[in-house]
């Protein structure tokens, strides 16, 4: 009896030990198995794609489900008090670059054409034809939504999310007292839903490396070394798309006549700490401190920098293009115009929804992919690589939300000269993001 408690104890301690350890190893490690399985097996290695297409299957399933709970708890969060001028600027500048961003990926990615000359073996599904652009459109709202739900209407079910989001954060914020308590019910239990989806993505990424081994392996196993040059060529468009995104930031804070220098002084410390810990939420005090340094006030960087880490994913948005891109390339498909605009809107607005989620980045790219009528086998090569992919675009995106805010700040007026804020709440105590900031950062 004693012993086989010892090995029921040794089995949840291992499990432990699995789920404690970075994510990021581990698909730093499945893919290097992946690849020496593949090379060293050869096509036999092909026995193991249903682990493969296991896990393609649950990021399907995961799309839906995930965009509707969280935009519905997102939208619901947002007071009719919070969007006037400050606010309509700030969510005006995330839509429009993330916009800018996405764009750029696509452009990059039809120009250099990443994953070209790779041919993926059949598994995830067949491309469907792309619709018309009108009937792209009309399909936004939907006659019917639980069908769309049921066809991976992407768009159709954002698009319901938002306006329902919207309207519960309306009878939370009302007059009414009886509409307030609905509005409250309904907002617990999407919030609920929202951590219930939270769990299970978690649950779907642990196993994500097996998934990731058997797929890679399989590719490699009947492709060879040629799988390894496309994806090198995907990592370096993803980090130019990146470089050219961060000039864009240059130019508009030179258009605001913000001191460039002066802000990347600000900004390196955020932007490195988003680089090595691929978290924009666990970065923002430190963005926060940064932007006290920069001297915005702290009524509009405490609105505007969590709002950034919620919503604003330049950086993802910019991968979700060069990578879909990929995709297509890698499945032989050549997406057509009313294909592209689709990806470029399900980036831009299913960034509301996914940037708290972790590995938020694979998410947003199945969501376009399945929008976009792609077939899914060629993610496993992305998720590969995903976490070195993951540290550039989520610096880019925490630079992305500091230069919006010193932009918002000069334009409203609110930033004062350095060390000027500090001096001013000096006499009437700490503010308290600026208190958190420093705490966080180990300053006393």
């Amino acid at each position: 009896m004693p012993q086989q408690t010892d090995e029921h104890t040794g089995r949840r301690t291992w499990w432990r030990r699995y789920l404690a350890f970075p994510l990021i190893w581990k698909f730093a490690i499945a893919l290097a198995l992946g690849l020496a399985a593949g090379l060293i097996v050869g096509p036999p290695i092909a026995v193991l794609q249903p682990l493969g297409d296991l896990f393609l299957r649950l990021l399907q399933m995961l799309v839906v489900p995930l965009v509707l709970v969280t935009l519905v708890s997102g939208a619901a969060s947002v007071s009719p008090a919070t969007l006037g001028r400050v606010g309509g600027k700030i969510f005006g500048y995330y839509l429009v670059t993330s916009a800018f961003a996405i764009a750029i990926g696509l452009g990059l990615g039809s120009v250099l054409s990443p994953g070209a000359g790779l041919e993926m073996p059949s598994s995830g599904g067949t491309p469907e034809e792309a619709p018309a652009l009108i009937d792209v459109f009309l399909n936004i709202f939907p006659e019917n939504i639980f069908q769309a739900m049921a066809e991976g209407n992407i768009l159709a079910v954002i698009f319901v999310a938002v306006i329902s989001g919207l309207a519960v954060g309306s009878m939370v914020h009302s007059d009414s007292a009886r509409l307030q308590d609905l509005g409250e019910t309904v907002k617990k239990l999407s919030d609920a839903g929202s951590e219930i989806m939270f769990k299970i993505v978690r649950g779907v990424l642990e196993y994500g490396p097996i998934g990731v081994f058997a797929l890679i392996a399989v590719v490699v196993g009947e492709t060879g070394t040629d799988a390894l040059l496309p994806l090198a060529a995907l990592t370096g468009t993803v980090y130019l798309g990146i470089a050219v995104m961060i000039l864009v930031y240059v130019i508009l804070l030179l258009l605001f006549r913000v001191d460039v220098r002066q802000f990347f002084s600000a900004a390196k410390e955020p932007m490195l700490t988003a680089y090595v810990t691929r978290s924009s939420s666990g970065t923002l005090p430190v963005t926060m401190r940064a932007a006290e340094k920069l001297g915005i006030r702290e009524g509009t960087y405490g609105f505007s920098l969590p709002l950034g880490a919620t919503i604003n994913m330049d950086g993802t948005a910019l991968y979700v293009g060069v990578s879909t891109l990929f995709v297509a390339n890698v499945s032989g498909v050549d997406l057509s115009f009313s294909q592209i605009l689709q990806v470029l809107a399900v980036g831009v607005l299913a960034s509301i929804g996914t940037a708290g989620v972790p590995g938020a980045g694979l998410i947003m790219l199945s969501l376009a992919i399945s929008q976009a009528g792609l077939p899914f086998a060629a993610v496993a090569l992305v998720a590969g690589i995903d976490a070195l992919l993951d540290m550039g675009r989520t610096m880019c995106n925490v630079t992305g939300d500091l230069t919006g805010t010193r932009i918002v700040a000069q334009s409203e007026r609110h930033v004062d000269p350095p060390g000027a804020a500090r001096r001013r709440d000096g006499a009437h105590g700490e503010p308290a993001a600026a208190g958190a900031a420093r705490a966080a950062d180990g300053e006393r």
